[in-house]
């Protein structure tokens, strides 16, 4: 399948928006310019605020769980809105939806900004995960309205990019935030520092980017959007919670109920798709098995990769006693890696094929391996530049992962449904990475707590942390090779 999988979203909009009927104008990098601010900063305020969890906690007396839910509690309301936001740009534009939902993401990124307790932080960060909701699902479906052929390839690979980019680096740029420590902020600088990108963007919108709408039915499925919404957030609210409090009835209970709850989404989807009323996710858009084992094998990497950084954040800052700044400058080794794959990958993007993607997740594997050995066996007096080589390793396998993976889904989606396929991709990338977090919290903390919880006892969390994450690294390379082989452009 080719890339016209992702298809034009109806030239007839482009000339609607024109004025007096006059032919849309040749695109301009300015439109995929802004969308790209838009995701980068969304992408990088769920991993910059790892780095300075350290911080917040000093600052503001964060317990554990509370520390979680300032990373987990933005990427929950991020994922469980991105395909109702999505939706709601088919339905009343998306450069208008686009908008909004950066106005709204700049007015939490301020609250967030000067919170003066854990709770304000903790509910500013998830209207911050709603807003990019609103804005991050508009992106692809306004690059694939004002971009086509080569250049919406070009256009969809830096994408990638840009998301594995802000993940990567967002560790290094908030280190650099913290240590600058702009009018005495401290930590507070990663979110102010959202404000002036949202305003600069917001003053470009209207300007470089057409309006456009999406096909379908003119309503919202309310009851499907809540219905995901709510099973997600059952689903990470019950590992966080059962990590803190040791496992109680109920939270197995709230798991059993979130099954119950999914097998109820599953069925209201396919019972409105029946009767011929637009659902929030059309169950017909599951028939390519590329696309779904794809997809399946997305949230499995994102898993291993976003609680990854997550726990080597906490190793490096509070049980090595690095500085924010120089936990982020270990970081560069991981994005010397991811950048220098990327490149080569976007190179052989003309010939992305299922087999070549399942090298990515295991060697990220690998690397996860190599990092655990290397960390549990330096004491607190070896440097930690001995893990350097390692993270330059699994950096590589990110790099070779992201954007490949993120191309072989797209083009393996069925064609008619190929602008909601964007958005399960986004709710999937986002998804992973928030129960993912929770997650290796579940794992570090009570790890942490058994070796004494003292600064020695953090190398032997961190190594153990690590194992479940080559476990998803080595399953999601083998998901890949369950899809078929199919060789995406040529």
């Amino acid at each position: 399948m080719t890339s016209e999988a992702i298809p034009d979203i109806a030239v007839e909009e482009r000339a609607r928006t024109a004025p007096d009927g006059a032919p849309a104008a040749a695109p301009s990098a300015g439109a995929l310019l802004v969308v790209l601010v838009g995701t980068f900063i969304t992408v990088l305020d769920f991993f910059i605020a790892n780095v300075a969890i350290p911080a917040i906690k000093a600052d503001l007396g964060a317990t554990a769980t509370q520390a979680q839910m300032i990373v987990v509690g933005y990427g929950v309301a991020f994922t469980a809105g991105l395909i109702t936001g999505g939706r709601l740009g088919d339905l009343y534009g998306r450069r208008r939806m686009f908008a909004l939902g950066m106005a709204l993401f700049m007015l939490a990124s301020a609250v967030c900004s000067f919170a003066p307790s854990v709770t304000v932080l903790v509910v500013a960060r998830i209207a911050q995960g709603a807003s990019a909701a609103l804005m991050v699902p508009q992106v692809l479906g306004i690059i694939g309205t004002v971009y086509t052929g080569a250049a919406r390839d070009r256009a969809f690979t830096v994408y990638g990019l840009v998301i594995g980019l802000a993940g990567v680096f967002g560790q290094l740029i908030g280190g650099a935030l913290i240590t600058v420590d702009i009018a005495g902020l401290n930590w507070r600088t990663i979110f102010v520092i959202n404000i002036p990108l949202c305003l600069l963007s917001l003053a470009f919108t209207r300007r470089v980017i057409p309006e456009s709408r999406g096909a379908g039915g003119t309503r919202l499925d309310l009851t499907g959007a809540l219905l995901v919404t709510v099973t997600l957030g059952l689903v990470v609210f019950a590992l966080l919670m059962g990590a803190e409090r040791d496992w109680p009835v109920w939270v197995w209970e709230a798991l059993g109920g979130a099954a119950v709850l999914l097998a109820a989404t599953v069925w209201h989807l396919r019972r409105r798709a029946a009767a011929g009323r637009s659902p929030l996710i059309a169950p017909g858009m599951f028939r390519s098995r590329l696309f779904t084992v794809g997809l399946i094998a997305m949230v499995v990497y994102f898993l291993a990769m976003a609680s990854f950084f997550f726990v080597l954040a906490l190793y490096l800052q509070l049980g090595r006693g690095l500085s924010p700044l120089d936990s982020g400058l270990m970081f560069l080794s991981v994005g010397a890696g991811y950048f220098g794959a990327s490149i080569v990958s976007t190179r052989a993007a003309a010939t992305v094929t299922a087999r070549r993607v399942a090298v990515g997740p295991l060697t990220l594997a690998a690397g996860y391996g190599a990092i655990a050995l290397t960390a549990n066996g330096l004491d607190l007096s070896g440097s930690v530049l001995w893990l350097l080589p390692v993270l330059l390793v699994a950096g590589i396998g990110m790099g070779v992962t992201t954007g490949p993976l993120t191309n072989l889904v797209l083009r393996g989606a069925v064609p008619e449904h190929a602008a909601a396929a964007s958005g399960l991709l986004n709710t999937a990338q986002e998804g992973g990475a928030a129960v993912g977090v929770a997650i290796a919290g579940a794992v570090f903390f009570p790890a942490l707590a058994d070796a004494g919880g003292t600064a020695s006892a953090y190398p032997q969390a961190f190594a153990v942390t690590l194992v479940p994450l080559v476990c998803l690294g080595l399953l999601a390379s083998l998901l890949v090779l369950a899809a078929p082989g199919r060789t995406a452009r040529t």
